[in-house]
């Protein structure tokens, strides 16, 4: 099964990530969203970062032209659904995500691969909702997708051998490591990463330690490059708490139970560093904790 075109829809944080590295592999790229704006500023993005990565010598200038000229935008669905992989990397909510799979499903080649790019929600239920569970699996990129080299991969329960090989060559056409993850919540990064980060925030929550002094604690004492509340917001608040619901939901533990103040903080919009405020307030010239 040789995969030469990808469709990608989304082109938000995600999305224009996973477009970046897959032109750069030598893929021709569709990259869809519902939007011509979000469409022209995840393009422009695209060609920023990969100016930076010409301006470090980490590519030619040459690399970069010829990945700018193979990312097509689009709005038009059938496009992306005629490609030979499918990676749906839309906002993280299974109904959306859902709908989405539903509207490419009339106009795809009989042998094109569908993925999600989800960090949380059922594979399997997913898949079973499509014309192709054997040809469906998880296609999960690390943020931000071109700096980071984990790629996890997720067969759901009809995912067949095929499927998970031809997914596991594009990632190593992308000078990426892959680590292959069974269909329970959250996978294996999220599940060992979102309740440490929603312990940090029952931490703030009990007035154990205040935002500064959980992350410098956890850099300086764990060595982490990140601390947990400045790396929620980098995740987004709001995909942190739909990660914890989908583990307390899933597994009906109380120990994934999310903090209330995660909750509070969504309620009120601060969801991190893309609205500018969350456990920092980033409107200034340096981010000022928010408790």
């Amino acid at each position: 099964m040789e995969i030469n075109s990808i469709g990608i829809i989304g082109a938000g944080q995600m999305g224009n990530g996973i477009a970046h590295v897959m032109a750069l592999a030598g893929y021709e790229v569709r990259l869809s969203d519902v939007s011509q704006d979000t469409l022209d500023k995840a393009v422009a993005l695209i060609e920023r970062n990969l100016d930076r990565q010409v301006s470090r010598g980490k590519i030619s200038a040459e690399d970069r032209d010829a990945a700018c000229a193979r990312i097509r935008p689009t709005l038009d669905v059938v496009e992306v659904a005629q490609t030979d992989l499918v990676i749906e990397a839309a906002t993280e909510q299974e109904a959306i995500k859902q709908k989405i799979f539903d509207g490419l499903l009339p106009h795809l080649k009989p042998n094109t691969i569908l993925t999600s790019n989800t960090s949380s929600i059922s594979i399997t239920r997913l898949a079973s909702r499509t014309d192709r569970p054997e040809k469906f699996m998880g296609f999960h990129f690390m943020n931000p997708v071109p700096v980071m080299q984990l790629v996890e991969l997720i067969r759901g329960i009809a995912t067949d051998e095929e499927t998970y090989r031809a997914c596991l060559a594009v990632v190593d056409r992308l000078g990426k490591t892959a680590a292959s993850a069974e269909d329970f919540p959250a996978f294996i990064v999220n599940r060992v990463l979102m309740p440490m980060i929603n312990e940090a925030v029952y931490t703030l929550y009990e007035g154990v330690g205040n935002v500064r002094s959980i992350d410098m604690a956890m850099k300086l004492g764990a060595n982490h490059p990140m601390g947990p509340l400045e790396l929620a917001d980098f995740i987004g608040l709001d995909t942190c708490l739909a990660i914890m619901n989908v583990l307390h939901d899933g597994l009906a533990d109380t120990k994934y139970r999310p903090c209330p103040l995660l909750t509070k903080y969504v309620e009120a919009g601060w969801l991190g560093r893309k609205t500018q405020r969350g456990f920092y307030d980033y409107r200034g010239e340096e981010p000022v904790p928010t408790r």
